[in-house]
């Protein structure tokens, strides 16, 4: 069985929530269905404006060196007094195209209630992730075998959710950031097709010209890699990994 490891993001982690290849050329199947349980010690979250989430929808090119190699589509709705953000990616492979699809549960606050992924191509397999307070169950499913239960228990329930090749949940990370404390912010993050719990740092850099509009920009970093990210107000329009050369731009 492939343990989860108790670490920040590395590289291939971090590939597989944003970069761009084959959908599954980051996700680690367990190789046997039993459960296990392990405990993630993580920083509490900081303290974040009350402003909240705000609904948007449209779709982003997912570019590498500048060639399109998918798309996705998604969604960012109240659902009475709660969120729910959904999307759908199709990533072409050289063994295909593999569509990604993701539902995330949050509260007013930004803090996950539940979380379903599912993946269609050379291969299949779907999860569903529950969180109680700071514990995330994940159930994970594959064709041909039986369930397999990971569990994660966090210091905190607030954590952010940044799954491989859904990239409109940075717009959920932008939102947790306390955009009037600013500085740098520590987060517990879970990627979910991965069964990885890790940390990142955010941090607002002000704003920058880009195509003649001016976005707010935020930092992603982890020990190993650089994200930027850049928000037309509340909305997501942009998404750069200089060192792989991959973007993610809003059409």
């Amino acid at each position: 069985m492939t343990r989860a490891r108790k670490r920040t993001f590395a590289v291939s982690t971090i590939a597989g929530a944003l970069a761009i290849f084959a959908a599954f050329s980051a996700i680690r199947f367990p190789a046997a269905a039993a459960p296990a349980s392990r405990a993630f010690p993580s920083w509490p979250a900081p303290a974040r404006a009350t402003s909240g989430l705000a609904p948007d929808k449209g779709t982003f090119k997912i570019l590498v060196n500048g060639q399109q190699v998918g798309k996705e589509e998604f969604e960012i709705s109240s659902n009475g007094g709660d969120w729910v953000a959904h999307g759908t990616s199709e990533i072409q492979a050289a063994d295909g195209v593999t569509r990604v699809s993701g539902t995330l549960g949050l509260r007013a606050d930004g803090t996950p209630t539940h979380y379903e992924w599912s993946t269609e191509g050379p291969k299949k397999a779907s999860a569903a992730v529950a969180f109680n307070g700071p514990v995330a169950t994940i159930e994970l499913r594959l064709e041909g075998r039986h369930p397999f239960t990971q569990q994660f228990t966090f210091s905190s329930p607030q954590v952010a959710i940044l799954d491989n090749n859904l990239y409109h949940q940075y717009a959920v990370l932008a939102d947790l950031y306390d955009w009037d404390k600013k500085g740098v912010q520590t987060f517990s993050v879970l990627v979910p097709q991965e069964l990885t719990p890790g940390t990142l740092t955010v941090e607002s850099v002000g704003s920058r010209d880009i195509d003649g509009k001016k976005l707010e920009e935020l930092v992603v970093k982890t020990e190993e890699l650089e994200v930027d990210v850049y928000l037309d107000g509340k909305r997501l329009v942009r998404i750069a990994a200089p060192s792989s050369n991959a973007e993610i731009i809003r059409e």
